[in-house]
């Protein structure tokens, strides 16, 4: 008790001796988020502004008097206090992501965190984010809390934050236009160093990702593909049903691909299975919330954005209107709408002390599950199987430890505990895994007598194991690395299937190492199983010159 007495004597103590107004308590802060929050900004501005020391003084005080101008609003009492709080603990949060994984926390990453799961998002809450949270942000929070604010008058209370703003922002500019062509060209050519910013580039990203939200909310995702049809290939009557497995891979980079060939053997069960090898593929995005709609998506890269993806129906609804069976069987963090209209099973949560004994199931957990649904088939199918993979940062909890065979490997989230080696190793543990399981459902498939069947392989984005700082994915596009976007592709064909849709896996060989991407996907998912309709560019897709005369006749 005596103890407490104390600590609240002590704090009322400072906070009669230090009183300060809102406006000199913003300034404070500002100053501390500035120095100690952005570390990854102050280094990045070191080697742009490289022997230019004024202008990056005056850059840097331009921005300082910016993020001023905008706080300086927030100035006023009861306002101040939990404005300053939220700053400090944001600030303090990505730049602990920013400075240590080279994450950007910028729209599409907010909309990742926004979609993501307990499940998946629990891996990153490590004992090193948390004591940096204490440090950086609580701790400071606490302090701006504890400050005792001094009385003005009222319309100085109003009048100096306003004030104090209209100053800053006129410095702002003043300072800018001393040397506009070289921040210009500055801003323009390095778009990485603002996105390092703290707490500016989260700041922008929310009020972007607040503003996709308000225009996609009452989105009806329209009819696409509605004049689908079975082509030639599905002319007999007596055929058996077609089983198309798409496996949608996560987190897969093509760079530790043993098939591509990687210095390890990652790849190994697959490497002696006749599968055909695409090496050169990229994806749309760098993160699964914007990859993967896309890549069933009609449109391309460039032309594809969340709005459009939500207002327009995908690959899954045109194979329905076709005629076919489409299922999406899920062991990641959702279909992201994909499977709106189709079967959807979700197998994260499932209970098997096999492959779900951490409370997250490994890939492993499909495989009963396939082999059951198979042998209830009686139409024509197409089953999506989207996997967990490779996701980080706990590679470790993604494949059985009895099938670990690169070691040591790193068995923690914290990857500053780990060397990069020990991170690769787990990761590329991930890699001979999904190596497996692929193997796995191939050999099944292949032994299925009853069934006419294939299976497409392809990851939707890549991974980065800290090169160049950067480690996990999710990185903006125009500064993505190839190991976030470059992604292992692969197909495999029974021998009905072939010679159903009259594809020459000749012919398919030799487009192995061709340039492809997400943009083909769409396309070439329809090519493959036959389907006609005018969604269909038959431009991209990678299987229409690959088809015999007889297929396109009709079998």
């Amino acid at each position: 008790m005596a103890l407490l007495q104390t600590i609240v004597s002590r704090i009322t103590a400072f906070r009669n001796a230090w009183p300060l107004t809102p406006l000199a308590l913003t300034f404070l802060t500002t100053v501390f988020v500035f120095c100690f929050d952005n570390a990854t900004y102050w280094a990045l501005g070191r080697d742009i502004f490289a022997g230019h020391r004024l202008s990056f003084t005056g850059y840097n005080l331009a921005i300082f008097l910016l993020v001023m101008a905008l706080f300086s609003l927030f100035a006023f009492p009861y306002v101040v206090k939990p404005f300053l709080a939220f700053i400090l603990i944001l600030s303090a949060s990505t730049s602990y992501y920013m400075d240590n994984l080279g994450v950007i926390i910028d729209r599409d990453m907010i909309q990742n965190v926004m979609v993501t799961t307990l499940t998946e998002s629990k891996h990153l809450f490590t004992a090193s984010l948390i004591s940096h949270l204490v440090v950086y942000g609580i701790l400071p929070a606490a302090l701006v809390m504890i400050v005792k604010l001094k009385p003005q008058r009222p319309l100085r209370r109003f009048l100096l934050p306003v004030a104090a703003s209209a100053v800053s922002v006129a410095l702002t500019v003043g300072l800018l236009m001393a040397d506009l062509k070289a921040y210009s060209s500055i801003l323009r050519e390095r778009k990485d160093y603002m996105s390092s910013f703290q707490p500016g580039a989260p700041l922008v990203g929310a009020v972007r990702y607040v503003r996709l939200l308000s225009k996609t909310v009452n989105t009806t995702a329209q009819p696409l593909g509605e004049d689908a049809t079975k082509g030639a290939a599905y002319a007999s009557k007596a055929r058996p049903p077609v089983l198309t497995v798409v496996v949608a891979g996560e987190t897969a980079r093509a760079q530790n691909f043993g098939l591509n060939g990687y210095a390890r053997d990652t790849t190994p069960r697959l490497a002696h299975l006749p599968v055909v090898n695409f090496d050169n593929v990229s994806s749309c995005g760098t993160a699964t919330a914007t990859s993967l709609p896309c890549m069933f998506s009609k449109f391309s890269r460039a032309d594809y954005s969340h709005e459009k993806g939500l207002a327009n129906q995908n690959v899954l609804d045109v194979f329905m209107y076709a005629g076919l069976h489409v299922e999406w069987w899920d062991n990641n963090t959702g279909d992201k709408n994909l499977a709106k209209r189709a079967t959807l099973r979700r197998f994260t949560n499932a209970r098997n002390d096999r492959f779900c004994a951490s409370g997250e199931c490994m890939d492993g957990i499909f495989m009963q599950a396939l082999r059951d649904y198979m042998s209830g088939i009686t139409e024509d199918t197409v089953l999506v199987i989207h996997q967990i993979g490779s996701h980080g940062p706990t590679y470790y909890l993604r494949y059985p430890e009895e099938l670990e065979r690169f070691t040591p490997a790193c068995r923690t989230a914290e990857f500053k505990s780990c060397t990069k080696e020990e991170i690769t190793n787990a990761y590329d543990n991930t890699i001979a895994y999904t190596d497996e399981v692929l193997a796995q459902m191939i050999e099944m498939l292949q032994s299925e007598t009853r069934l006419t069947t294939a299976l497409i392989y392809l990851s939707d984005h890549g991974e980065s194991l800290g090169e160049g700082g950067l480690y996990l994915h999710g990185a903006p596009y125009f500064m993505a690395p190839k190991e976030q976007t470059q992604v292992p592709m692969l197909l495999w064909l029974s021998d009905a299937y072939q010679t159903m849709f009259g594809l020459e896996r000749s012919c398919l060989a030799q487009k192995a190492s061709e340039t492809l991407s997400h943009d083909n996907f769409f396309h070439s998912l329809l090519g493959l199983l036959d389907i006609e309709t005018g969604a269909k560019d038959a431009a991209l897709d990678i299987f229409a010159s690959c088809k015999s005369e007889q297929a396109l006749a009709g079998n």
